[in-house]
């Protein structure tokens, strides 16, 4: 047995240093035992996984908690410092180096071990006859703790597993410089994201189709493919959701909370009280989410259930067929040849910014699976994007495609929070001593609050009607059943309650573009947030929904005062400029290859996802949304991935 700090490799920035021989290190699994070291541990419940965990502190006049001269403080804090006993290690079942190949030449070959990219490849390698290639960039998931406890989801940002990008100045955002996280490891994103697993409406699926002429992406066309993720979970579910518009013999795990948290009774109480304006709805992935739902994550026998754990489990990964590569990076896309159309079947490979280039080629297909920033990213350097952009960096076009890396979509989100009488209240996220014993406890057996993340229960709400923002801006929503409005309620660590509210329906829109004409530099990331009013107006209107679903008898008496934006922040003035200073992103970027119909001049792939304008390339990620949905991206991304491996598979 052997002691051993935590890796500082896990806290590597590989957007800096994409060379550090550190990212070929192997992963490890191991049984483990934690001593926590840190006096205090706060992952806090305020900031989404794609932020910065931030701690509120308190100073409260003894005259009474509504005292204007209560002040917070915000300190960026980092989860425990571990000490970690490692025993009975063994290596993981690990990925092929470029130098394990045997051959370079494959069927497909997949641009990314992500979320589609992994059910890409375990669909396809269904066909023995089909030998498939993954690329992953980043490292192996195998044994990564916080990857593996769904409530250490905030330990994953700045790490050697987020690609770590940093987006320009916001104009929307006074200025402000914003973070994004993406996932860069095996399972990509969806072994880093906050693991909410919400289809969206049915009529973001209907304009789906409506828009790309397809009738293939409905919602009832795609049923199929929107039951294959079940919920498995131990406890009884009674009454948290509706089996009628779930699967139960999918790959993939879908949870509902299992432990329980002390405000879920009041949350639900709220839905009686105040029933017209906060109605309970039983299953957020019924196709209408609106009102208040229990949360579904992708969680499972007590661990995070992503796509490298689901997807490419051992008995996948060990079919002959499949080859994965890690810490590889895919420079560019090539042509085949010099004459003839445009056929982009050959895929250059290095392990970092000098090492050597290698060629593989797929003789079917290349399926780019790289993201929303990494699929532009990668198309703009081969030479397929804006022509006249491509030449101001000196890259020569080889197919003039405007659309690449235009269209960015991604949800603006800003928080509120208030302080509880539970303040003494020992939990986890406030107490090392109570970590410890969960932490323990989720080692022994995989259960307690380790097992979930965050709240129970999210809000679904729509901007009235007769609001007079309709009067400036036509509805941006896909209908009816849509929300505008996602509000996170319900998360509470003890002592206080936040809530995220988030913009599901934006109207701003960015780009994502080249830095430079290296394929090593990262892009420049914009998406322009709240450069629309539309946008501002649904934040505001959101912090003041928020405010009127915790005024509800069922808080009486129990939360105390409203830390931020604070109770005297009410004008629409004093409201846009804390949102302005306090938006983040969601982590939910879309539509920068998207779908558009056959044949149509604007969009970057037809609806069977092949590339306009070109052979052998076919897209299959969150970039090919025509627009966001009004939810969280990953389980829009496991439908459209599963239905992409059925029309490549059909088309071979």
């Amino acid at each position: 047995m052997s002691i051993a700090a935590r890796s500082p490799f896990a806290r590597h920035t590989r957007a800096h240093h994409p060379s550090c021989p550190a990212l070929s290190r192997q992963r490890l699994r191991t049984n483990i035992t934690v001593i926590i070291i840190h006096e205090r541990t706060v992952p806090c419940a305020y900031m989404h996984s794609g932020r910065s965990p931030t701690w509120y502190k308190f100073e409260v006049s003894s005259t009474g908690y509504d005292n204007p001269k209560r002040i917070y403080q915000m300190r960026q804090l980092s989860f425990a410092s571990f000490i970690v006993l490692w025993s009975h290690c063994h290596q993981a079942v690990d990925a092929q180096s470029l130098s394990d190949l045997a051959t370079k030449t494959f069927d497909f070959v997949i641009i990314g071990g992500g979320t589609a990219g992994s059910v890409i490849a375990n669909r396809l390698t269904e066909n023995p006859k089909f030998n498939v290639l993954v690329i992953e960039a980043g490292p192996s998931n195998d044994g990564v703790l916080d990857i593996m406890v769904p409530a250490f989801a905030f330990g994953l940002a700045n790490t050697a597993y987020d690609w770590n990008f940093t987006m320009v100045p916001q104009v929307g955002l006074n200025g402000r410089v914003l973070t994004l996280e993406r996932g860069h490891v095996l399972g990509g994103s969806s072994s880093v994201n906050g693991m909410d697993y919400t289809r969206g409406s049915s009529d973001d699926y209907d304009r789906f189709a409506r828009v790309t002429g397809d009738q293939g992406w409905s919602w009832n066309n795609l049923q199929p493919y929107i039951l294959r993720c079940p919920p498995a979970d131990g406890h009884n579910v009674t009454g948290e959701f509706d089996p009628r518009v779930h699967g139960f013999d999918g790959i993939n795990f879908v949870s509902l909370g299992s432990n329980p948290l002390a405000v879920d009774q009041r949350v639900i109480q709220t839905t009686v009280d105040l029933k017209d304006e906060f109605p309970f709805s039983l299953d957020v992935n019924s196709g209408k989410p609106l009102g208040v739902s229990w949360v579904q994550s992708t969680i499972g026998q007590g661990e995070r259930s992503n796509a490298a754990r689901t997807y490419l489990a051992p008995k996948y990964r060990s079919r002959p067929n499949l080859h994965i590569v890690l810490n590889t990076f895919v420079t560019r896309v090539l042509p085949t040849g010099v004459n003839g159309p445009l056929d982009l079947r050959v895929v250059e490979i290095a392990s970092n910014a000098t090492g050597p280039r290698i060629r593989v080629t797929a003789t079917k297909e290349v399926i780019t699976s790289a993201g929303s920033i990494g699929t532009p990213h990668i198309l703009l350097n081969s030479g397929i994007g804006d022509k006249a952009d491509l030449a101001a960096l000196g890259i020569k076009s080889i197919l003039n495609l405007s659309h690449v890396g235009k269209n960015l979509h991604d949800h603006p989100t800003t928080s509120v929070a208030f302080l509880t009488i539970g303040k003494d209240v020992p939990t986890w996220q406030t107490n090392a001593t109570v970590l410890a014993e969960n932490l323990a406890q989720w080692e022994a057996n995989r259960t307690g609050p380790l097992v979930q993340f965050l709240g129970h229960h999210v809000a679904w709400t729509r901007i009235p009607s007769n609001s007079s923002i309709f009067k400036q801006f036509p509805d941006p929503s896909a209908g009816p059943n849509t929300p505008h409005l996602e509000l996170t309620v319900g998360r509470s660590d003890g002592s206080t309650i936040s809530c995220d509210v988030v913009a599901v329906t934006p109207t701003s829109t960015g780009t994502v573009k080249l830095r430079s004409n290296n394929p090593f530099d990262d892009p420049l990331i914009d998406p322009q947030f709240l450069t629309s009013n539309f946008d501002l107006f649904a934040l505001r209107e959101g912090i003041r929904t928020i405010r009127r679903f915790y005024s509800g008898p069922a808080w009486k008496g129990y939360i105390v005062a409203e830390i931020v934006p604070g109770a005297n922040v009410t004008s629409d003035d004093d409201l846009n400029e804390y949102i302005r200073n306090t938006v983040s992103s969601f982590a939910h970027p879309v539509s920068t290859a998207k779908m558009s119909p056959k044949g149509a001049s604007n969009g970057v792939v037809d609806p069977d996802l092949r590339l306009k304008g070109a052979k052998g390339l076919r897209i299959v990620d969150a970039s090919v949304m025509p627009f966001v949905t009004a939810g969280h991206t990953q389980a829009p991304v496991y439908i459209i991935a599963e239905r992409a491996a059925d029309i490549i598979k059909a088309a071979w």
